[in-house]
């Protein structure tokens, strides 16, 4: 039997940041990988990750800190976010930045996005991201990297004793191997299991099946299996602004409605507040007649966005040819096949509202998360994107403690046992920050891959 201190599950931005955290404490480590080369979700992401108080943020005069990322946090998460995983999230992220800014990493520019009180999505090449840390982990002579290679089941200390290592499997092979400090599960989430999205979000049963090919949910049943609890599970919402015909396994989304546009439904008419959360947008889009609803704006929007970050930049997105044009709305709406009257009623009386400052149909009170004015629609040539909802990650799973210790369904966490990334829930509640999911990723990566070796080698 093979043995190591720390075995890492999963390649991804958790199971990499896990890996190196505990490689720097001193520790030997596999990262184990299923698919023949790591990323993950990660990989097929915005490539956005929220920071507060960071010196790129102070750099471009933006003024945030931890204590309003914090808040924002628990206004978004509502009641369901574990205030402890929460707190952990502000009081390390900006530790987090320096730790990878350090490693070569660089950030490109910060959004506002969902959930956002001041612009802290910083953004990232997502591939650029993971190719780097998997160089360092491969330069790291305390990392072993093996692809191809699947846990299987948890190997345990008697009935609920420590949890001492993994079965794997490789190349039809199964193989034990021995972790004397701990094992953390990074395996993702389960978007690409009809089985757990039929038992967990049946709602989600239209919405578009993307994200990580290998997420399918084994690690969250390895853990399961072991007497895991569960948290968020009732809470798996699609993404709201994924193109509805060239998705591109997800990475065509366009989320102009920060910058003013407004979304409707195939009879013209808005259907939601397009201040909050895509989460919960997404969850508002299912319920309409039709899969397809669109995000229309004007030419102002249009070029207040050139330059922006891909999930932004309506030109990047007219240019790849993703956007329907049209002089009129009227001509808009008939190519789009949306109800002419309908859509014209429906910008006649948001943009009167976006002149008084007061959305009455949806009470929207800025462009995202209370921030920004209104934009009337109003500067030809008009634009439309055709939008779906897919479910690009599943936000919940095995449930952690701030130390990211997995927790048992008596509430006693089990020894040896860590998790972080997709695969958990707790964090984020009722919705989402934008930039969130892999900063979690990355805080809760950093954190189990320490504790593990800290606490297996004390």
């Amino acid at each position: 039997m093979s043995n190591y201190d720390v075995i890492v599950l999963g390649g991804g931005l958790a199971g990499y940041c896990a890996a190196l955290s505990a490689a720097e404490e001193g520790a030997t480590v596999l990262l184990a990988e299923k698919c023949d080369e790591g990323g993950g979700s990660t990989v097929l992401s915005g490539g956005f990750m929220a920071f507060a108080d960071t010196a790129l943020q102070r750099e471009l005069g933006v003024s945030d800190s931890p204590e309003l990322l914090l808040e924002d946090l628990r206004s978004v998460g509502g009641p369901h976010a574990q205030e402890d995983l929460l707190r952990t999230y502000a009081a390390e992220q900006t530790t987090l930045f320096g730790w990878l800014t350090a490693k070569r990493l660089r950030f490109e520019g910060v959004e506002l996005a969902a959930g956002q009180s001041a612009p802290r999505s910083h953004s990232i090449d997502p591939g650029q991201l993971i190719l780097t840390l998997h160089e360092l982990a491969q330069a790291n002579g305390n990392v072993t990297i093996r692809t191809g290679t699947t846990g299987v089941y948890l190997l345990r200390e008697g009935e609920n004793g420590r949890i001492r290592g993994v079965t794997v499997e490789e190349s039809g092979r199964l193989e034990d191997v021995e972790a004397r400090c701990g094992v953390v599960i990074a395996t993702g989430g389960f978007s690409r299991s009809e089985r757990l999205l039929q038992t967990f979000a049946p709602q989600q049963a239209r919405a578009l099946r993307v994200g990580g090919v290998g997420n399918v949910g084994d690690g969250l049943r390895m853990a399961w299996r072991h007497g895991a609890d569960l948290h968020d599970m009732g809470e798996v919402k699609g993404t709201y602004g994924v193109h509805a015909t060239e998705c591109n396994n997800g990475q065509e989304i366009l989320l102009i409605f920060y910058r003013g546009a407004i979304i409707v439904n195939r009879e013209g008419r808005r259907f939601t507040d397009e201040s909050v959360s895509y989460k919960l947008i997404g969850d508002a889009a299912m319920r309409q007649d039709s899969p397809v609803t669109w995000q229309i704006f004007d030419k102002k929007i249009f070029d207040g966005s050139i330059g922006a970050a891909r999930l932004f930049d309506a030109a990047a997105a007219l240019n790849r040819g993703l956007l329907i044009k049209a002089d009129s709305l009227q001509s808009l709406a008939e190519q789009c096949g949306i109800d002419p009257q309908g859509l014209l009623a429906t910008v006649a009386s948001y943009n009167e509202d976006a002149r008084s400052g007061r959305d009455e149909a949806f009470g929207r009170d800025g462009l995202c998360h209370h921030v920004g004015a209104l934009v009337p629609l109003d500067q030809p040539p008009f634009f439309a994107y055709p939008s779906a909802v897919a479910v690009l990650a599943t936000y919940c799973g095995l449930r952690i403690d701030a130390k990211a210790r997995v927790i048992d369904v008596y509430e006693e966490p089990i020894e040896g046992l860590y998790a972080a990334g997709e695969v958990t829930g707790g964090f984020h509640g009722k919705a989402y920050m934008t930039g969130t999911s892999l900063g979690k990723s990355a805080v809760f990566g950093r954190l189990a891959g320490r504790e593990a070796a800290r606490t297996g080698r004390a």
